[in-house]
């Protein structure tokens, strides 16, 4: 009965002094480990803060421009300005590159994985689901711009602290409140540079 008591109030201690929800990642923009903590900071918050940074690049105003490499998202403004997002890219081997336009903008967007992504999580012994409804717990998040004609998407996360990884199927991921402001500065039609 000693043992057993022994034993819960270590497993107890251990869990207090656990941080809850914590990751940390490599920010390639920044050359610096970051660490994100779920607790603290609201769910849909980046751990990469978005900013106004000047802008004197090849693109006119309004185009987005996603350097997958340092991980950023630019939505060029007037006057020599951008909007620079931390985003999720693409894992080893699911990167890519072109030129697109924004087809479609969804609010809470429905997500349907395609086949190939559900036979990968099958190889590992993974369900998803056909289709998932929209919602927090989506993959997805709160917005999604389709690119082009590709299964590709410029979306939110359920997942804020993959901000700044190269974590997905080659979907551009964003926070929540950022892929929220983007989505409403942004309208269908729009260019999509995305460049490696």
């Amino acid at each position: 009965m000693r043992v057993f008591a022994f034993l819960a109030l270590t497993t107890a201690a251990a869990i207090v002094a656990t941080p809850a929800m914590s990751a940390r990642y490599f920010d390639p923009a920044t050359k610096q480990w970051i660490e994100y903590r779920a607790h603290g900071m609201p769910s849909g918050k980046s751990p990469i803060r978005r900013q106004m940074v000047s802008y004197d690049g090849p693109y006119s105003p309004g185009t987005i421009i996603v350097d997958t490499s340092e991980r950023r998202l630019y939505h060029v403004q007037e006057n020599g300005k951008a909007m620079k997002y931390g985003v999720g890219v693409g894992r080893e081997g699911f990167q890519w590159a072109g030129t697109h336009r924004v087809t479609r903008k969804a609010e809470w967007p429905g997500w349907t994985p395609p086949p190939q992504m559900r036979a990968r999580a099958r190889a590992k012994g993974q369900t998803l689901p056909a289709y998932m409804e929209g919602g927090p717990n989506n993959p997805l998040g709160a917005r999604a711009l389709y690119i082009g004609s590709t299964l590709y998407r410029i979306h939110g996360s359920n997942e804020p602290w993959t901000i700044g990884t190269a974590v997905s199927s080659g979907c551009i991921r964003m926070a929540n409140d950022d892929v929220k402001h983007l989505y409403e500065n942004v309208k269908v039609g729009t260019r999509v540079v995305v460049r490696r």
